[in-house]
């Protein structure tokens, strides 16, 4: 954000507002997001990129002890669910951001670094919105046209968590799946209203997760929390 100033000549100045530190925070998950520069694809296979993003998904687990609840691999971006207990996602992530954008960037042949910003990170203060916001994230890929179920997807670790395959990232144990795998199955499988799916994309942009009350796209069949 910035603003025009006059100075005593009658030049304009532009002043640089600060950026908006970040919410901190050791207790709530973040939903993380980053996208490829100019929305490109990756420009390797998606199992190739996909090891990659397993391999420092694992560094961060361990080294960070980052708590990681979910992951999608999309073409051109990724979604991320985790926590910090240690309240140390930002040298997390900026580690994990540096570390596969090299690696990509070399194994591509890029001239250009792999990610066109900084990665995106929104709080999620409550159950009922860290439903809405897992919900969004499989989702992802039925919603882009690249499934037809969020169980079918194999660069995610639902599909991980399921035995459909090996995976390196060392997911948390995963309530929300396991407390009922069909019924789970079932509701993630379940279209959206257009306006339910767009508060929610809204919200995962902001730095605190927040919806109207009205909105009901994650609400999971077993569960009675409320706002």
């Amino acid at each position: 954000m910035s603003c025009v100033l006059t100075n005593g000549t009658g030049l304009q100045q532009r002043q640089i507002m600060p950026r908006k530190p970040f919410i901190n925070s050791s207790e709530f998950p973040f939903h993380i997001t980053a996208r490829c520069i100019n929305k490109e694809w990756f420009h390797l296979p998606m199992p190739a990129v996909w090891t990659v993003m397993e391999n420092y998904l694992y560094f961060i687990h361990h080294e960070y002890k980052i708590i990681l609840h979910a992951f999608v691999l999309m073409t051109n971006h990724f979604h991320l669910i985790a926590t910090a207990p240690e309240a140390n996602i930002s040298e997390a992530m900026n580690y994990f951001m540096r570390e596969t954008s090299r690696n990509l960037t070399e194994a591509s042949g890029r001239i250009n670094q792999t990610y066109g910003s900084r990665f995106f990170r929104t709080l999620i203060e409550s159950e009922h919105y860290y439903q809405h916001a897992y919900k969004y994230v499989y989702r992802n890929p039925v919603e882009a046209g690249l499934t037809n179920k969020v169980e079918d997807y194999p660069y995610s670790t639902l599909h991980g968590l399921m035995g459909r395959s090996h995976t390196l990232i060392p997911t948390t144990y995963d309530d929300t799946l396991f407390s009922d795998l069909e019924a789970t199955l079932n509701w993630l499988n379940q279209p959206p209203q257009r306006d339910d799916l767009s508060a929610v994309q809204s919200a995962l942009r902001k730095r605190v997760f927040k919806l109207p009350r009205s909105t009901t796209y994650g609400q999971h069949p077993l569960s009675y929390e409320k706002y």
